[in-house]
C-alpha cells in the first residue's frame, strides 16, 4: 500500500529527498505543528505513551524521545512521572518548541540513522512516535537505538506500514543476534483519522537483551 497525495506541510515532509530537507520543513512548519497535528486526531504519541508506561518503571531514567518534534510526547512523560528525559530531533525549529515546554533535561539536534553521541546502554527506555515512517528513517535508524538502550530497557516506536516488511526483517535479524526480542506489536490503526490518504501504522515494542 502506498501513500495518497497529502498536501501542505504533511504532504512537503514525506516527499522530502534528503534530512537537511525534512528540517527544512519541519523548521517551517513548527509553529503550527501541534495545532495541525491535533486537528487530525494524532494518535501516535498516546498509543506510544500507553506501551511505555506498560514496559518501562516510572522511576526509571533517563529516557529518551527519538524523533522529539515539538514536545508532545515530553509532556505527557513529565505528567505521568517520569523524572528525566531527554529528546532529540533533526529540526533547530521543533526543537525550539520543544525547549519552551520546559520538560525535557536535554535537547540534541541529531538525526537518526547516524551514530548518536550517548554511551551503550545510557537510556533506561527510548520512545520513537511517527519517525519510522515515508521519508524520514527507515530500519537502519534502530541499530543506534537498541546500542544506547540499557538491557532490560525497552523500546517503543511506530512503523508505517509501507516500511514493515522490511522493518520487521531488520528486527529479526537483531533478534537472531541477541539484541532484542519482541514484546508487543499492535494491530494497524490509521495515526491521523483526519487526514485522508493516511496509511496505517502499527505499535512496536522491543525488549532490550
Amino acid at each position: 500500500m502506498a501513500d495518497e497525495k497529502h498536501d501542505g506541510a504533511l504532504g512537503a515532509v514525506y516527499s522530502a529527498k534528503s534530512p537537511e530537507e525534512i528540517a527544512k520543513h519541519y523548521d517551517s512548519w513548527s509553529a503550527t505543528y501541534d495545532t495541525d497535528m491535533s486537528a487530525n486526531g494524532y494518535r501516535h504519541p498516546t498509543i506510544c505513551l500507553a506501551l511505555l508506561t506498560r514496559y518501562v518503571p516510572r522511576a526509571a531514567a533517563p529516557l529518551l524521545d527519538a524523533g522529539a518534534g515539538t514536545g508532545l510526547i515530553g509532556e505527557w512523560l513529565r505528567i505521568v512521572g517520569y523524572p528525566a528525559v531527554e529528546g532529540l530531533d533533526l529540526s533547530e525549529g521543533m526543537l525550539a518548541q520543544a525547549e519552551r515546554k520546559k520538560v525535557y533535561a536535554k535537547l540534541h539536534r541529531l538525526a537518526l540513522g547516524h551514530p548518536l553521541p550517548f554511551a551503550d546502554g545510557h537510556f533506561a527506555g527510548i520512545v520513537s512516535a511517527g519517525v519510522f515512517t515515508t521519508g524520514h528513517v527507515g530500519p537502519e535508524g534502530l541499530d543506534e537505538l537498541v546500542r544506547i538502550c540499557r538491557p532490560g530497557g525497552a523500546i517503543v516506536l511506530t512503523v508505517k506500514n509501507t516500511l514493515w516488511d522490511d522493518f520487521a526483517a531488520h528486527v529479526a535479524g537483531l533478534s537472531g543476534k541477541g539484541l532484542v526480542e519482541t514484546a508487543e506489536e499492535t494491530e494497524p490503526y490509521v495515526s491521523m483519522p483526519g487526514e485522508a490518504g493516511t496509511v496505517p501504522s502499527r505499535g512496536l515494542v522491543l525488549k532490550v537483551l
